[in-house]
């Protein structure tokens, strides 16, 4: 392999940045850089000077021999003043080495993949954990950057494993008497509890999905039902126009919040109405469809009547009765009441919404499936289970083939039967230095 090398500490200027280099070269860098090979795994003040012996830093550099590294292979750090100079003067040194080049996305981590020292899961794990922006996505990500997923599937394995070791030692050994005699009790049994196991983790999914890409709040309603008025309160700036016009939100309008440690997306959208504008009548479209669509849709009125709103049976649909501040109101009963102009009711829809949160996401989020590729192997894997199990009549070799297929699915997601456009899918989507 090549020896690369990155920058890995993110945007200049600093206090410090941390230039990597991995591969074969890498202990002739730091001799030729640093003077000498500090011990390994520990920091050694040195003077960073070119091949010329001019001084280009001086800093704290980590030497990594062999397999004790985080890319498996030798590697060192150099930690230098964060100044753009000072970085770009490293850089370009260690590009005049013969051998060297610097890294693609992902491409450390990719080396620590193929090198043994971390499986798929706890790559996307690591990618997610940079990307992490809430304490709800930092906890899953951790979870799965310290191997909580593949824990799962490798037992799962296992299990797997063992079920067909018992079904071939019957078929190839069935007239020995040390062998058991009844696969029946010892094989399918697990094989029915594995099952109910892979399905129950599947069913986490949507959680997983609202907490790495957020929580899909909606807002709709008749014009002029303060809908805007509302996701301007609820974001605490000024997100969406505001105006006593009817029709003035033609398109969605989304923001950002987060709501006890979870990312929450909250859609503005068209006041619902019919209309002989077709730009209107695209943004009434666009919103009924974003509805459907959402995890939890906040329905204003300011009259207290509510048009019937198609959406899918699955998703919540709160009635919220607006502009409290305008006039007296008796058959609030039962009704989330709000004023966004006098901010009345906010702080009972807060805490409402992180009731909900609690009660649909949760805060147990370790060891969710977090990627549609995770997915789409334990289905195939699910359904490879279920023909081993239905196929009563069918010979031992067969049932026992759709298990082989099910433990096949599995190793596909933590990378043990993989080919190189998924890795180069799975790589790419990390920062160069990482």
């Amino acid at each position: 392999m090549d020896t690369i090398y990155a920058l890995s500490s993110g945007a200049l200027p600093s206090g410090v940045a941390v230039i990597r280099v991995s591969g074969p070269d890498a202990g002739h860098v730091v001799e030729a850089t640093a003077g000498r090979l500090p011990n390994p795994r520990q920091a050694t003040l040195c003077s960073i000077r070119s091949r010329n012996g001019s001084a280009i830093d001086r800093g704290l550099v980590f030497w990594f021999p062999g397999s004790a590294s985080f890319t498996g292979e030798a590697s060192a750090e150099f930690h230098l003043h964060g100044g753009r100079a000072v970085v770009d003067r490293m850089l370009d040194e260690l590009a005049g080495f013969p051998g060297l080049r610097m890294a693609e996305a992902g491409e450390f981590s990719r080396r620590a993949f193929v090198n043994g020292k971390l499986d798929l899961t706890e790559a996307e794990g690591l990618a997610d954990l940079i990307a992490a922006e809430t304490e709800a996505q930092r906890v899953l990500a951790l979870s799965q950057a310290s191997g909580a997923l593949k824990a799962i599937y490798d037992g799962w394995q296992q299990r797997l494993l063992h079920a067909r070791a018992m079904i071939e030692a019957e078929i190839d050994f069935s007239d020995e008497e040390d062998v058991p005699g009844s696969v029946a009790d010892q094989v399918w049994a697990d094989m029915r509890d594995l099952l109910s196991a892979m399905e129950e983790h599947i069913a986490g999914a949507g959680r997983a999905n609202a907490v790495r890409e957020g929580f899909r709040i909606v807002i709709v309603g008749a014009p002029n039902a303060g809908k805007s008025s509302l996701m301007n309160a609820l974001a605490g700036s000024e997100v969406a126009i505001v105006s006593d016009e009817p029709g003035t939100t033609r398109d969605i309008v989304e923001t950002r919040l987060v709501i006890g440690g979870r990312l929450v997306l909250v859609a503005d959208t068209a006041g619902i109405r019919e209309t002989e504008n077709a730009i209107e009548a695209e943004g009434v479209r666009r919103a009924l469809v974003r509805a459907g669509d959402a995890d939890l849709v906040l329905h204003l009125s300011d009259t207290g009547s509510w048009d019937d709103l198609s959406v899918p049976s699955g998703v919540p649909v709160w009635q919220i009765l607006s502009k409290a501040d305008l006039r007296e109101r008796n058959s609030t009963a039962g009704l989330v009441t709000v004023s966004s102009k006098a901010e009345g009711g906010l702080e009972s829809l807060f805490d409402s919404l992180l009731k909900h949160l609690d009660e649909t996401i949760g805060r147990d989020l370790a060891s969710l499936p977090t990627r549609q590729r995770h997915l789409d192997q334990l289905r195939r894997a699910v359904r490879e289970i279920e023909l081993s199990l239905d196929g009563f009549d069918a010979p031992l070799e067969l049932r026992a083939e759709h298990l082989r297929a099910a433990g096949f699915n599995l190793g596909s997601i933590t990378g043990q039967h993989t080919v190189e456009d998924i890795l180069g899918v799975i790589f790419s989507e990390f920062c160069i230095g990482k």
